[in-house]
């Protein structure tokens, strides 16, 4: 029964988007149209995760369930390396390795016209090819990368590992 990859899935899911809430929400970074990409490939594999582990405690009792786990687990791991993708093309967008968007972004806005274009023009410009926090000379997209690989690279080795057995 594979549990322990969704275990790991599911936190380390929760723990990338907990870092780019902290960094929007108190640390006041903005995020771009391609951050928002990598946080929604975040919460389906949290979701799957969640998923997972749910599936789980029910084939505790039906043990024809198994598969199920073991398939939504993969869907969990196949969401966590989509995100792994995204970010390093956006690692790859921000350090000029290819072509990003043409476009940037900015926070939705609502009501008559004057008001629209007063929040319009209010707005922080967000530009994708930008880095707007580093560390080692690695941006947040890069160290979203390094971290989802490496989940992907220990959450598929935890569900090829054969079970232990005991004599």
């Amino acid at each position: 029964m594979p549990s322990k990859a969704p275990v790991l899935v599911l936190a380390g899911s929760l723990a990338l988007l907990a870092g780019a809430f902290g960094f929007e929400h108190v640390g006041g970074l903005v995020p771009c149209e391609m951050c928002w990409w990598q946080r929604w490939a975040l919460m389906a594999t949290a979701f799957f995760a969640a998923d997972a582990l749910a599936l789980g405690m029910v084939a505790r009792r039906q043990p024809a369930m198994g598969a199920a786990v073991a398939a939504t687990a993969w869907v969990a791991i196949l969401g966590l390396a989509s995100n792994a993708g995204i970010a390093l093309y956006h690692a790859g967008v921000e350090q000029k390795w290819w072509q990003g968007l043409t476009r940037c972004t900015a926070p939705p806005v609502a009501g008559d016209a004057r008001a629209m274009m007063a929040d319009i023009l209010a707005q922080p410009l967000v530009r994708c090819d930008a880095i707007p926090w580093q560390m080692f000379g690695i941006s947040m997209a890069g160290w979203n990368f390094v971290i989802s690989f490496l989940l992907v690279g220990a959450a598929t080795w935890l569900m090829l590992k054969p079970p232990k057995t005991f004599r």
